[in-house]
């Protein structure tokens, strides 16, 4: 809680400088912004953190937060889910980020800390918890538009959602479309996880923890043509208790 009364949100990427690539660098500041804006508007006290701090940094400057986001970004390095590089599509790695926000989502679960991940963040809870990744979907993937400028790299496709799960409940029973650009997914399920929503092609696109407030979507409820509410929505859960993961 801040010294306001206000309660406080974390919400974690994994850098703030993407020196090498700005067309992408200035897309990640658009989708954040809209996280932190969003949360704004629903009385959060909003801290923005770069994991490449380090672990012992993002822990303690995290150590009092009432809720964490974890937003999107670069691949996780495989060495943490026990598999090697050389693979299609294979983005820089930022292994302090990684172990930082690694240590963040294993601490949110033992605390029972609530937890929306976004993307990346979804990817980062499953590590967490002992899974593995798909580490590329293949050239035709319906989960993002190769070839495009980052700005038309998200595409829109369905998820259906799971009866019963907290994302349901959060966005509405069935099916729900979702704005996605992402060349891995969830391969092995992390322990206390289970899948509450799958793509057409059987992919994992949402989880939730069994027991801790921890859920997280590998789509971008932040995008700006995202469905109306959902990210609001997303959001509004870790309020109450119930978190989410992307």
């Amino acid at each position: 809680m801040s010294a306001s009364g206000a309660r406080t949100l974390a919400v974690v990427e994994a850098t703030r400088f993407r020196g090498h690539d700005p067309e992408y660098h200035a897309y990640v500041q658009l989708l954040v912004g809209n996280v932190i804006a969003e949360a704004r508007d629903q009385g959060w006290a909003v801290t923005r953190l770069a994991a490449d701090e380090g672990e012992e940094a993002l822990l303690q400057r995290t150590d009092g937060s009432d809720a964490l986001v974890v937003v999107g970004g670069e691949d996780i390095d495989p060495a943490y889910y026990g598999a090697a590089g050389g693979y299609a599509y294979e983005s820089r790695h930022l292994a302090v980020a990684d172990a930082a926000q690694l240590a963040l989502a294993r601490r949110a679960v033992e605390r029972r800390t609530p937890l929306l991940g976004i993307c990346r963040g979804l990817q980062i809870v499953n590590v967490a918890l002992g899974g593995t990744l798909v580490q590329d979907l293949g050239e035709r993937s319906p989960h993002v538009n190769r070839g495009f400028p980052i700005p038309e790299v998200l595409t829109t496709h369905p998820v259906l959602l799971e009866p019963g799960s907290r994302v349901s409940e959060l966005l509405g029973s069935g099916i729900v479309d979702v704005r996605s650009a992402h060349h891995q997914a969830v391969a092995a399920l992390g322990a206390g996880l289970v899948v509450t929503g799958r793509a057409p092609d059987g992919h994992v696109e949402a989880v939730e923890h069994v027991d801790a407030p921890v859920l997280a979507v590998q789509w971008h409820p932040e995008d700006v043509a995202a469905p109306a509410g959902q990210l609001t929505a997303l959001l509004g859960a870790l309020r109450s208790g119930v978190a989410v993961a992307a």
